[in-house]
């Protein structure tokens, strides 16, 4: 009897025990429950959240006058919606992101009336067909596909077949990837999309990131017909690279930086420019080989029935600098390699080296030795030297106050001459830009002195103002105008209108970091002070307009300290006269040389 009442109570605690048991663990299930659907909503808010900030930035661009004029505003809102679609592709509000970006995309095309816009927005909405069957935006798809003209099948849309046969064996098109490539399949598009219609990561990244003047309203943008390219050259050392596009017009591009993928078939980084409302013209080749250290060959096509992409294959950069001149347009691409500051870094450290060894062996001390002497010192020596004489072959430059004079012709005399002076003083290399009576682009000059690693870069010109009284000799730097005249001097020098050295002030405060302002200001200061006590010993009239600066096209890019002279006024009668005496004209370049040479004493670690 005792051991059924011990059984009996242990059998109640045991079951007790179990029910406790059983309770915690349907606990512990609730528990786990509630913290994933507490996770998963969380998870699934983040799409929300992305999408009511899109629609917010919509609401604003939707309210201001002023944003919706902008390009920029516009692609940032569609970005918005498209980053939901990137970045949860299986999330229902992915579809909702794609359509709203599609909408936005049509009515940029509206505004600009440029074609690529409305390209993306098709692709999205063959996209939504594709890949979300389910989502009620696939019917609103399918429906502003049709008001399009254009079939919800994607097969039978032509602008999307850019890796059709047809177009590979036209070679029409311009593809980012090789056209053997094998395709692979891309997270966001359907697999039957991947194979019929543009499998480009270009598709996948936002390529507006570098666009030009995006800031600028639409009826300032795009106007006219197609521009036509019509040549792409290049100049290159194995560190350097200038690439320059022609174009009959002045139109607006984009620019972007593909990262080496291989999982998209990009075997190596490629630089690509758009050119939209432009047609390749027909003698631009389609391939143009470089095979440098940094660059393995530019490419050109009609990406778009309207848009002539540019590609770059890279080998290996540093970094890159892209911006576009007028009068003609062009668009410029400068790539310098990562070893462009080798050379200069392993001069500094002989310069330091010599630098400790004087001190060690002078009764000098750091304490009096001034910091600017020690900068001097640290500075590179003068090797090479690039003099450029203005203008050349149907480019007279400005008109003498003589009938039949040319400032071509007074240049070029006074390079040859101021080389012979150089290399036999300096004892090193001296080249022209040009030799002859010789045509050369503003972009082409300073592409040369790059290439040519020159250590100094030197432009000769005449002066010239509608004032015939106006006489005298100043010297410039790049940097932007200081004064009326000087804006002045640089439109007539870069061939162009004052109007459009306001268009530079953007490129300059780019580019500018890369310019030797210090050394080129030395530099000028040591010429001009050179030329005008040389010149007043025999010429006691001569006016000292002094050392200015001004954005001038053939100093633009160029990596060496680097000035421009206007020797005289072409222009005046007495000053015409004396620029076509040999006499003078050995007396200017003299000048010159002493300038120069003084600057190069001060530089060169040679003189240490």
């Amino acid at each position: 009897m005792c051991f059924c009442r011990t059984y009996s109570a242990f059998f109640l605690t045991h079951s007790t025990f179990c029910r406790s048991i059983r309770i915690m663990a349907v606990g512990i299930c609730l528990f786990l429950f509630w913290e994933g659907y507490n996770a998963a909503a969380a998870m699934a808010s983040v799409p929300k959240q992305k999408y009511l900030a899109a629609d917010a930035c919509f609401k604003e661009l939707r309210h201001s006058p002023v944003k919706r004029q902008k390009v920029s505003e516009w692609l940032g809102c569609i970005h918005r919606y498209e980053e939901i679609y990137k970045t949860d592709p299986q999330s229902s509000w992915a579809p909702a992101g794609m359509y709203k970006a599609a909408e936005l995309y049509l009515q940029l095309f509206s505004l600009s009336k440029d074609e690529m816009y409305k390209t993306r927005a098709i692709d999205l909405l063959v996209r939504i067909r594709n890949k979300y069957p389910q989502s009620a935006y696939n019917a609103r798809a399918k429906t502003q596909l049709t008001s399009l003209s254009v079939s919800p099948d994607p097969q039978s849309h032509p602008n999307l077949h850019i890796r059709s046969k047809k177009a590979e064996t036209r070679k029409d098109t311009l593809d980012t990837a090789p056209a053997d490539a094998p395709k692979k399949s891309l997270p966001d598009q359907g697999e039957d999309f991947d194979h019929q219609t543009i499998t480009r990561e270009s598709e996948l990244q936002d390529i507006e990131d570098g666009y030009s003047l995006e800031d600028a309203p639409f009826d300032q943008k795009i106007s006219g017909a197609d521009a036509h390219i019509t040549d792409l050259r290049f100049w290159s050392n194995p560190e350097y690279t200038r690439i320059v596009v022609n174009a009959t017009r002045d139109r607006t591009f984009s620019h972007h930086l593909l990262k080496k993928d291989p999982d998209l078939n990009i075997p190596f980084q490629r630089l690509y420019v758009d050119i939209p409302q432009s047609r390749l013209g027909k003698g631009v080749a389609e391939h143009t080989p470089i095979n440098d250290d940094l660059l393995k060959q530019a490419r050109a096509g009609q990406y778009l029935p309207h848009t002539v992409r540019v590609v770059v294959d890279i080998k290996s950069f540093e970094n890159y600098k892209i911006f576009s001149l007028k009068d003609p347009f062009r668009i410029v691409i400068d790539v310098w390699g990562k070893g462009a500051g080798t050379d200069d870094q392993l001069l500094q450290q002989q310069v330091a080296a010599k630098i400790d060894d004087a001190l060690s062996s002078s009764p000098m001390t750091t304490d009096n030795l001034k910091s600017s002497d020690i900068a001097r010192q640290l500075a590179l020596g003068v090797r090479k030297i690039v003099i450029d004489p203005g203008h050349g072959g149907p480019d007279p430059g400005a008109p003498g106050y003589i009938k039949g004079v040319w400032e071509k012709d007074i240049v070029l005399q006074l390079a040859k001459n101021l080389a012979v002076k150089l290399r036999d003083r300096l004892k090193c290399t001296v080249m022209l830009t040009r030799s002859t009576d010789t045509k050369l682009t503003l972009e082409e000059r300073t592409a040369m002195a790059n290439t040519q690693r020159a250590d100094l870069f030197i432009s000769l010109h005449t002066n010239a103002a509608r004032n015939k009284n106006l006489a005298g000799i100043e010297t410039y730097l790049l940097n932007l105008a200081t004064d009326e005249q000087a804006i002045a001097v640089a439109a007539r020098e870069n061939a162009t209108s004052k109007k459009n050295i306001s268009d530079l002030e953007y490129i300059l405060s780019d580019l500018m970091k890369h310019a030797k302002i210090g050394e080129s200001t030395r530099l000028a200061n040591d010429v001009h002070q050179a030329m005008i006590q040389g010149m007043k010993k025999k010429y006691p009239d001569i006016n000292d307009l002094g050392v200015k600066q001004a954005p001038f096209y053939v100093l633009l890019g160029a990596r060496m300290p680097s000035i421009l002279i206007e020797t005289s006024f072409i222009s005046n009668k007495l000053e015409c006269k004396r620029l076509l005496n040999p006499s003078y004209q050995e007396d200017i370049c003299n000048a010159i040389a002493d300038g120069v040479q003084k600057y190069v004493e001060a530089t060169n670690p040679m003189q240490l």
